[in-house]
């Protein structure tokens, strides 16, 4: 005589999910638009503003969670979520420690254009983690026309 079957088992939770995170994020927007706030406002609801002081003190430590060493990887991520965030490229340039690139640029070009497709970071980013815009150009980040570093434009006195 055969044994019945389990029951089904139970359903993974969702909450987690691509989709749920997505429609979150949707009705935060949505009450925010018709609550008042408005999309100028920049308000940030209470975690947000958590999770930024966490990721800006994790950059300033270098440590994640106050125990690990942060690895390039870390570094790239925190910095390119404080940028998604809104977070000015100055303030997080405060507070990271940029390092300087030990690498040879030729060895580098290929694993920044595999990482740049994987993860798709901005490229003000790579730039706390010592790649070159030269690097970045090379690996297909940046285009032919890269942003000056220096600020504003300046005019030659005729």
């Amino acid at each position: 005589m055969a044994k019945p079957s389990r029951a089904p088992l139970k359903p993974q939770n969702r909450r987690g999910s691509p989709e749920a995170i997505e429609k979150r994020r949707a009705a935060r927007l949505f009450n925010d638009i018709l609550g008042g706030r408005g999309a100028g406002a920049h308000k940030r609801d209470g975690r947000t503003e958590k999770r930024r002081q966490r990721l800006m003190r994790e950059l300033e430590a270098g440590k994640a969670r106050g125990s690990r060493e942060l690895k390039p990887l870390d570094v790239l991520q925190r910095v390119n979520e404080l940028l998604e965030l809104g977070e000015p490229l100055s303030s997080i340039r405060k507070v990271a420690k940029v390092r300087k690139g030990s690498v040879a640029p030729e060895d580098m070009v290929d694993v920044v254009s595999r990482l740049h497709k994987a993860y798709g970071f901005r490229p003000e980013c790579y730039r706390f983690v010592g790649v070159s815009d030269d690097v970045l150009r090379s690996a297909g980040v940046l285009g032919a026309e890269a942003p000056r570093r220096g600020g504003r434009a300046r005019r030659r006195a005729a």
